[in-house]
């Protein structure tokens, strides 16, 4: 991607036996190439999953956490959590011993929580076979065992990311020889390659994703971690598995809205929706458009600052805050010519969303992801495996609502979404992004089904950020520079601490997907122009 990219995302309708969204081309093929061979939209995700770890590994990893959304042609919605638990010997105390007062960010004392992704794929392919699936679990991961072993070109986003954090990077375990060419970041179209990971997806073709867990590749996953002294052992990867939940929603206008619920900010992302809903704007991309998103937002933000933790600890009760009473009192605390008070705490994020939808009316939502680029930057030398730092977003302070503790689940940012809409539509929509996920959502969805812009239209237009992100630490609100100055300047005088970027399409606003099922079993999906993949079908 660069600022030339041309001025619309990928995108394609019409199809009819199934449609996939991914953030790189050769993972929308696989997907493409699944469906193909007959299979469902879930084993289609599947093997997308695995690919989008070989191609764009810098965004997301198998050593990361994934979460799905999955509509069933009956209608039902159905969560799939795969958050990974702090390890056994991940205390406070190990870290003060380690003479940490609070967690790295980088590093083997970063790699402190279970992977959770591979779980998910395993529940995933269960509740697949009753849904028609039929597809061994060798040719869904074998494409993705190719290109780590044959090999990937490098991305400009890599590329740049790369070079921008090589100084945090260059003397993690396994990092260099695994991501850099020469000792170097490599420049775009490098071809690099993963062969521990081959390795890995051909052992799991052959033996079962337990495997990954509860055999020779989890021995040798916990023996890695061990020798480079993470607190994650092996008893934690026997005994974890990914679990099946309720999916949070709520009721809009144009139908209703599901995410994912805690340890996921998905309140956050329904809340702000249900919010803008009810402020009756009557024009994207005004000032009243972009205010009273941004005003949502922190209204949601402060409820998910104080609500989500590991669901075992909360406190709050998620549905309460997606209450019709209580929405109509938040509402009316935004004013619309302020702004709010801002900054309020961030959150960073390093993802993957992806989408998949067949004829059968089954519609997929899902998200992936080893939280910062590049992770912990912890390779495995045995199994390739690229380990989370998810677990840094614990804190070390006994008090604090999401502090360390063996077995706790750590805040994630992950949040799928999945709409069931009023005129027979099904929309899976998500992007990458820290706090800028909930946003980039409510104004892909707002522009698409409340203002009625084309799905690709939808993803291209300008967009914001308030607070951080991946990458950065800035908690102002940031806009790409393609709105009206008039409206910019509007923004500032109402008391928002705009910042305009110098990139017309700037990775920070997201990567942005979308599949949509319509009444008639036709389907649609398109990417964003911000990352390198896109939508396509059969």
């Amino acid at each position: 991607m660069n600022a030339g990219r041309p001025p619309r995302a990928l995108h394609g309708a019409g199809y009819r036996r199934g449609a996939v969204s991914a953030p790189h081309f050769e993972t929308v093929s696989v997907g493409q190439a699944v469906l193909r061979e007959g299979g469902n939209a879930i084993e289609a995700m599947v093997a997308m999953a695995a690919s989008i770890a070989a191609v764009y590994p810098h965004m997301n990893h198998i050593g990361g956490d994934g979460f799905w959304l999955i509509r069933e042609p009956s209608g039902q919605v159905r969560a799939l959590m795969g958050a990974g638990p702090a390890g056994a010997n991940a205390t406070i105390d190990f870290y003060h011993d380690h003479g940490q007062d609070k967690i790295p960010a980088r590093g083997p004392l970063a790699a402190l929580t279970v992977p959770g992704a591979v779980a998910t794929w395993i529940l995933a392919l269960d509740l697949a076979k009753t849904l028609g699936g039929r597809l061994p679990i060798d040719l869904l991961l074998s494409p993705a065992a190719r290109q780590a072993r044959e090999g990937y070109r490098v991305t400009r986003s890599q590329a740049s990311l790369t070079r921008a954090k090589i100084h945090e990077l260059n003397d993690v375990p396994g990092f260099a020889p695994t991501f850099l060419a020469d000792g170097l970041a490599p420049d775009v179209e490098t071809k690099l390659k993963q062969a521990a990971l081959a390795e890995t997806l051909e052992r799991l073709s052959r033996a079962g994703l337990e495997d990954f867990y509860r055999g020779d590749v989890g021995r040798e996953i916990a023996r890695d971690l061990d020798q480079i002294g993470s607190p994650v052992t092996r008893q934690d990867l026997e005994s974890y598995r990914a679990t099946m939940a309720n999916p949070l929603s709520v009721n809009v206008r144009c139908g209703t809205l599901f995410n994912t619920p805690l340890p996921t900010q998905g309140i956050a992302s329904l809340m702000i929706l249900a919010l803008f809903d009810r402020l009756n704007v009557s024009d994207a991309d005004d000032y009243e458009y972009v205010h009273g998103l941004v005003e949502a937002t922190k209204r949601a933000f402060r409820v998910r600052d104080r609500v989500v933790t590991d669901p075992r600890g909360a406190t709050g009760k998620p549905d309460f805050f997606l209450s019709e009473k209580f929405l109509d009192h938040e509402v009316r605390a935004i004013d619309p010519k302020r702004a709010a008070p801002w900054p309020a705490a961030g959150n960073a994020g390093d993802t993957i969303w992806m989408g998949a939808a067949d004829s059968s009316g089954l519609v997929v939502s899902y998200i992936q992801s080893i939280f910062w680029e590049f992770g912990s930057g912890c390779v495995l030398p045995e199994t390739g495996v690229l380990m989370q730092n998810r677990g840094a977003s614990f804190s070390l302070d006994a008090g604090a609502i999401n502090r360390l503790a063996p077995g706790r689940l750590p805040f994630h940012t992950l949040n799928p979404a999945i709409a069931d809409l009023n005129d027979g539509r099904i929309i899976a929509y998500g992007t990458m992004g820290g706090d800028g996920q909930p946003q980039t959502q409510a104004i892909t969805f707002t522009r698409h089904v409340i203002f009625r812009q084309p799905l690709d239209v939808a993803l291209d237009r300008p967009r914001w950020l308030l607070g951080r992100t991946w990458g950065s630490e800035h908690t102002n609100l940031r806009l790409e520079p393609r709105f009206e100055p008039a409206m910019v300047d509007r923004l500032s005088a109402a008391g928002h601490e705009v910042e305009l970027l110098n990139e017309p399409y700037s990775d920070i606003m997201g990567h942005a997907g979308t599949i949509v099922w319509h009444g008639d079993g036709t389907m649609e999906a398109a990417h964003d122009p911000r990352a390198d993949g896109g939508g396509a079908g059969l």
